[in-house]
């Protein structure tokens, strides 16, 4: 199907938004979410829930568009699922994902039983889980690497995109210059380098501290 981002439609895609207040001081971390074949965004928001076509940040501002063919382990034949229950494998006992969508409902079962946390378990983790699934670039994904590929291989939405991405930011940091001069970039800094030093111990030192 084609991109539509008036509808918040990205086929194959995974999408990016700023948080509140973490994106106005650190704009490149941000809210992420996954795109099923008909480009419904999926998003894990919350304890035991998985947002289905409302993301849960306002509309997305970055996204990479998925060569699922190319780029993915995953089978060119008709899904394993049930149409009219999408839960439901249509051969008893078949547990293998055959399609992309296959795939993302795995997943939002499985997080559908989960506790959301910012630090432990959130939805850079749900996402990873949905790419390994699916192989891409051969798996090996986490929460780390996936806001890597994101800042780095994402594209705008439009110029308001980048607007609302960075214009917070940009007033921020402006304000905090203005009123806390070097006391302000101190706590900046001690407070990016918190933040990412959590995720990058957790996910390669402390490995069960970051669910996937």
């Amino acid at each position: 199907m084609p991109m539509d981002p008036s509808r918040a439609r990205y086929p194959c895609c995974i999408v990016w938004s700023p948080l509140p207040v973490i994106s106005w001081l650190i704009p490149f971390v941000g809210h992420i979410g996954i795109c099923r074949e008909d480009g419904v965004i999926l998003d894990f928001a919350g304890p035991n829930f998985v947002c289905v076509d409302s993301f849960a940040f306002g509309s997305p501002t970055r996204y990479i568009l998925v060569d699922k063919e190319k780029q993915c382990s995953i089978s060119p034949y008709l899904s394993g699922f049930n149409a009219e229950n999408p839960y439901q494998p249509n051969e008893p006992g078949r547990e293998e994902a055959l399609t992309w969508d296959d795939a993302l409902r795995k997943s939002t079962q499985e997080f559908q039983h989960r506790e959301y946390n910012l630090f432990t378990c959130n939805c850079h983790s749900f996402v990873a889980n949905n790419l390994n699934r699916l192989s891409l670039n051969s798996g090996g994904w986490n929460v780390v690497n996936l806001a890597a590929f994101m800042f780095l291989h994402g594209r705008w939405v439009s110029i308001s995109a980048v607007l609302r991405t960075f214009l917070p930011f940009v007033i921020v940091t402006f304000l905090g210059l203005t009123f806390g001069g070097t006391t302000y970039l101190t706590f900046l800094a001690f407070f990016t380098c918190l933040l990412i030093g959590w995720f990058l111990l957790g996910t390669y030192c402390f490995k069960s501290l970051i669910q996937l």
